[in-house]
């Protein structure tokens, strides 16, 4: 599993044809993120583009053509600007959870389909799973901004700051395309959120 999904999150860029049917399904997944971020998510956001100068109203931020919905917790913390931005060259260390993600909130018992968060292992073991010396690495993991990651994460990633705590919400095309992939099912709206341990 582990392997499943550093090679998850390594996946080159996909293309995909013109079909109608997949720009109904990615234009009814863009409206449903949006209605999402701005109804039911807590706290309830508005496009950045909404926000005033002096305002510091919780916010999102569409990126990659629409595709990526990315929200930081903690963006006006007076020493969030003084720390490492996140470059199209950067070395980036994370801790996250990744989940198919169903329009609705996501809580504690919403169990993901992968995460490397420590905080996790007793629940994987709890289910009997093997964590020590098995297909779960609970280490932080490191990944190169121009090595080829999954489009949507290098959109989420790009512009945030070390000990940024992220959720990134991103449209099928930008997650792992229209073929089912492991036990991903095809088409699939993706939710991964993280923490930037550190920016090289």
């Amino acid at each position: 599993m582990k392997r499943l999904f550093i090679s998850l999150l390594l996946v080159c860029p996909l293309a995909f044809g013109g079909c109608s049917e997949e720009e109904d399904t990615l234009t009814e997944q863009r409206q449903r993120l949006v209605s999402y971020l701005e109804s039911t998510h807590s706290p309830q956001l508005i496009p950045e583009s909404e926000v005033g100068a002096d305002e510091q109203l919780a916010f999102y931020t569409a990126l990659g053509g629409n595709t990526v919905y990315r929200y930081i917790d903690g963006y006006y913390d007076p020493e969030r600007p003084s720390r490492p931005e996140v470059t199209a060259t950067s070395r980036v260390t994370i801790v996250f959870r990744a989940y198919v993600f169903e329009f609705s909130n996501i809580t504690d018992s919403t169990f993901p389909f992968y995460s490397n968060d420590a905080t996790l292992k007793s629940a994987y073991e709890e289910l009997g799973l093997t964590v020590d010396g098995g297909v779960w690495n609970f280490e932080p993991l490191t990944v190169e901004m121009n090595g080829g990651i999954l489009k949507g994460i290098y959109h989420a990633l790009l512009g945030c700051r070390e000990k940024d705590y992220v959720e990134a919400y991103m449209t099928y095309d930008a997650a792992f395309g229209d073929k089912y992939f492991g036990t991903i099912p095809r088409e699939s709206p993706i939710a991964f959120f993280f923490t930037i341990e550190s920016v090289e």
